[in-house]
This record gives C-alpha cells, structure tokens and sequence, in this order.
C-alpha cells in the first residue's frame, strides 16, 4: 500500500531552508502507514531535500553562507544563459530526493534533525511530493 502527496510551498526568500518536517508527519498520520519509507521529492533543479539540524537557526545560516562560498552567484566562468548556474550547482549538492523511515507510526529523526525544503533561485513558488508507502 502506498499514498501520494502534493504539497505547496511558497517561498519569499531567494536562498532559504525551511522545515517541512510537519508536512511529511501529517502525511504519514493520513495514510495511516505504521511501517515503511517516506519519500521525498522536490520536482526543481534550483531547490532540493535534505535533513539537518532543528536547534539552531544559526546552521541554516552557515550552510546558505558556505554554499554561497562554495558556488558564488557571480562567476565569469559561468555560462548558463539564465545567470542561475550557482543555484543549479547548489540544488545537485544537496540533492532532490530523500528517503526517510517510518516506524511505530513515526517518522525516524534525530533529536535535532528536522527536512527541509532548500531554495536557491527565488523567491518563487514551489511544491514537492512525498510518497508514503508501506513495509
């Protein structure tokens, strides 16, 4: 058995991490699923998944600041017509899927972990889907 869902997410930021944690646990309560996996998937190739620390804010700062370290907006090297290579370099680091367990009816994450929704090329409005299934 397995259960589909679409979530919306609108963004006003142009770089922003933002829990979606609370999403994915009403997902799993709806589907009724005890046992299996949840999945994922942000459908864009400037934004992606990933799990990281809750506690403090901080760590969404120095990630977006490393990232944009690491992937400067500006670089002359950069030819992708749109000007948006960096959030393309940036969403295949992080990644566009993530695979979660679901156990006990719960959804297994670390005291400090929550999922989050990670934007590089905004603010726009954006979705992704998660996918519960059972076993």
């Amino acid at each position: 058995m397995s259960h589909f869902y679409t979530h919306d997410i609108p963004l006003t930021k142009k770089e922003d991490m933002i829990k979606i944690t609370g999403y994915i646990k009403k997902d799993i309560k709806d589907s009724g699923i005890t046992e299996g996996i949840a999945i994922i998937h942000c459908p864009h190739t400037t934004a992606g998944i990933t799990v990281n620390e809750n506690a403090d804010p901080d760590v969404v700062r120095d990630m977006l600041y490393g990232f944009g370290k690491t992937y400067p907006e500006q670089d002359p090297a950069y030819r992708h017509f749109e000007g948006n290579s960096h959030a393309h370099l940036k969403s295949s680091t992080i990644g566009a899927s993530m695979t979660v367990i679901i156990h006990g009816g719960k959804l297994i994450l670390g005291t400090w972990q929550d999922v989050y929704f990670c934007e590089f090329d905004g603010p726009r409005h954006r979705h992704f889907y998660v996918k519960i299934m059972e076993g």
